[in-house]
């Protein structure tokens, strides 16, 4: 037996690394509250006034997701700036797919070792991707956990809750055949199918995340981290102001035939053609290096489409009008028919 006293931080958690770390980024939180936010930071639990007077039947809807392993591009890279944008962003456009607005966020910040510096870039980042769709982030947790994480190892992960009235709830009822398919541009992989695109560039072909894309000066290491884009600001007006937009689909793990045919009754069909878009260059550098036929790459990547939008054909031209001027890049991609629930890509 050891003469020598045993500590927390020796054993591997240093409980005042963590506090001066939350003490680093607790303006960039408070700047995201709203007067419905009650108590402050350090509680065991966070408050929410949950009163909604605007509303004759308000439902609350959640929604739990992590990064998954683009914290894996993003240690290679050592630039963390991006994922916590990543947690938030994908997990408003998935409760945006129910309609609903974000209330406020939690997340998880896991790590063999905290690295004050990576906190600071994914706890700042989450606060202000919050603060562009009016989300308070209410509480989190940071788990310093040596023995269970591999040393340099962190987990990030986010749980959101928002609202949405009863009658405006998506998906609304019932697209008919010949209803259009409009998918919105993606910038990149967003938060899906990074297990797959480190096999095949890093693993099969060799290359670097400091490796140039072709064709330009931006590195392999920044597509990949180009953060998740969210489509509530410019999306969410245009399900308030059109009856006609169905339903949507945020195009998640699963690609656009797994995620699509959760916005469809069981009843019908869509048909997405995939030549009416151009799929971003880094889906042919993946394809190309890693020799993967074109059935798994749609399976794994959204393809360069994040959001598909489920609208009634005689307002599909209003609605892509009024995405254009909202500053998205969106194009018809297909149309439903008639047959069980399914999603061909042709």
């Amino acid at each position: 037996m050891s003469d020598e006293s045993l500590t927390y931080a020796a054993a591997g958690v240093d409980i005042e690394s963590a506090e001066r770390a939350l003490r680093g980024v607790t303006e960039s939180i408070r700047a995201t509250y709203s007067d419905r936010v009650l108590g402050g930071i350090g509680g065991f639990g966070a408050m929410f006034q949950a009163s909604f007077p605007e509303m004759s039947n308000p439902v609350l809807v959640s929604s739990i997701d992590g990064v998954g392993t683009k914290v894996k591009v993003a240690a290679m890279a050592g630039d963390w700036s991006g994922i916590g944008a990543d947690i938030v962003n994908h997990s408003v456009n998935d409760i945006l797919c129910q309609g609903a607005r974000p209330l406020f966020f939690l997340d998880y910040f896991g790590c063999s070792r905290l690295d004050p510096e990576i906190f600071d870039q994914v706890v700042s980042g989450a606060a202000k991707a919050c603060g562009e769709v009016g989300c308070a982030l209410i509480g989190g947790e940071t788990a310093e956990m040596p023995g269970v994480y591999h040393e340099g190892e962190v987990d990030v992960v986010g749980s959101i809750v928002g609202i949405v009235d009863y009658e405006k709830r998506l998906p609304r009822p019932k697209p008919q055949e010949g209803d259009r398919l409009i998918g919105v541009a993606a910038n990149g992989l967003h938060t899906n199918g990074f297990s797959l695109a480190r096999r095949a560039l890093f693993e099969v072909g060799g290359l670097s995340v400091r490796d140039k894309m072709p064709g330009s000066h931006e590195t392999i290491g920044a597509t990949l981290l180009r953060p998740h884009r969210c489509y509530f600001n410019s999306v969410y007006p245009i399900v308030d102001r059109f009856p006609g937009v169905y339903g949507l689909a945020h195009i998640t793990g699963g690609g656009i035939a797994g995620n699509l045919r959760r916005a469809l009754p069981a009843d019908m069909q869509a048909v997405v053609h995939r030549r009416t878009w151009e799929p971003l260059p880094i889906y042919r550098m993946i394809q190309t290096v890693g020799n993967i036929p074109d059935d798994e790459m749609y399976r794994a990547f959204n393809m360069g489409i994040g959001m598909v939008l489920v609208v009634a054909h005689d307002q599909s031209g209003a609605v892509l009008e009024a995405l254009e001027a909202a500053g998205e890049h969106a194009a018809e991609i297909g149309k439903l028919r008639t047959g069980s629930n399914d999603v061909q890509i042709v």
